[in-house]
């Protein structure tokens, strides 16, 4: 069956004037429950019966329509069958990309700021101060040919052992547990034995050291190894000395290797920036490092050893424009006594300003750094 209907429309214009306008639509009856309908604006299919329809138009429109049929109550929902624009799988990773690219970057760049900080301040740590005169007043562990307390107490355990119920019953358990008490004793023995030789050669080392002698300074530097941590930085060192009141270090500094001469920094964007350092900049941070290191050999030395100066002598690489080979020269030279460093607020100063409390031949120039200079060779 096929139905056509004609539909006047009319809107009233400014002047007052009637517009009418005629559209048509045309509606066919496929089968039960099942309508079409052709318009001006699109073809619609409708499926179902009185109080339960389901419409779906060309223009991707869809409606349903749930009622009472008489009742007059009833629940439609149109969806414009328009697609949401959705952020894609592909959009979202580049971006995930890029915050992780930033986080790196990010990360680059805390690093380098503490490889910098790091370089110059050297000097804010130190070996633990070694008070030799108390460990020599140290008293034994017990003095031989006393037993020592851990045998002494092996031994009262052992004196004291009453067999019980089942050691009486069996005599091979009474003596494995006799055994085993006497194996105690032996073993409480050496442990003892081991803790009196390392007290006698802790007081002896004690001894040695106060009394100025050298081999001893050598052995407890090989022993406590203070400037390793400095040796992460590329650095290299060569200790002597022939006054059981002075330590005389060689540092070579190896700048090349250890002082960047980039700076690292981030773009608005997130991206990394690397560029080259202003030659004031790099001569600065160069001698802060240099200084910031002579302070801590310094401290180091004061700290493990009963001297009262240490002479540290700075040497970096040069070009010799004579012979176009590279050759080491003397950039810093400078003696540190210990009541001049035990006045120093180490976690406050600027190194660089801080050898100015000391005797110091130091030639540093703003453009082009250290020049050479001549060592301190009397104290």
């Amino acid at each position: 069956m096929m139905k056509l209907a004609i539909i006047i429309e009319g809107n009233i214009a400014k002047d007052g004037v009637i517009g009418l306008a005629l559209r048509m639509r045309k509606s066919f009856t496929i089968t039960k429950g099942v309508r079409m309908t052709v318009s001006k604006t699109g073809v619609g299919v409708s499926i179902g019966t009185r109080g339960l329809r389901h419409s779906i138009h060309s223009s991707g429109r869809r409606t349903s329509t749930i009622g009472i049929p008489g009742s007059g109550i009833s629940y439609v929902k149109t969806s414009s069958g328009k697609k949401k624009r959705t952020t894609s799988n592909s959009a979202i990773e580049r971006q995930l990309q890029k915050q992780r690219e930033i986080d790196g970057n990010t990360q680059i760049v805390e690093e380098y700021e503490a490889l910098r900080e790091q370089i110059i301040s050297v000097h804010k740590e130190s070996e633990a101060v070694i008070d030799w005169a108390a460990i020599l007043d140290i008293a034994p562990p017990f003095v031989p040919p006393q037993p020592g307390p851990e045998t002494m107490q092996a031994r009262e355990k052992y004196e004291s052992y009453v067999p019980g119920f089942f050691q009486k019953l069996l005599k091979s358990a009474d003596d494995k547990k006799r055994s085993q008490l006497k194996e105690q004793i032996v073993e409480a023995e050496k442990r003892d034995a081991a803790a009196y030789e390392e007290w006698r050669e802790l007081n002896d080392l004690a001894r040695r050291v106060l009394e100025g002698e050298l081999d001893a300074y050598f052995e407890v530097m090989d022993e406590l190894k203070p400037f390793d941590d400095l040796l992460d930085y590329g650095s290299g060192f060569e200790v002597g000395t022939d006054d059981p009141g002075v330590m005389e270090v060689e540092f070579k500094v190896k700048s090349s290797t250890v002082v960047p001469d980039y700076v690292v920094s981030l773009t608005k964007t997130g991206k990394l920036s690397q560029k080259q350092m202003t030659k004031t900049m790099y001569y600065d941070l160069l001698q802060d490092y240099v200084c910031s290191c002579i302070i801590r050999i310094a401290r180091d030395l004061l700290a493990i050893l009963p001297v009262n100066r240490v002479i540290i002598h700075a040497v970096d690489e040069r070009i010799n424009t004579a012979s176009g080979h590279m050759e080491e020269v003397t950039i810093c030279s400078a003696l540190l006594d210990r009541e001049g460093m035990n006045r120093l607020n180490f976690d406050r100063i600027d190194p660089s300003d801080a050898l100015e409390n000391f005797r110091c031949n130091m030639k540093h120039m703003k453009t082009s750094g250290f020049r050479e200079v001549e060592r301190i060779t009397e104290w």
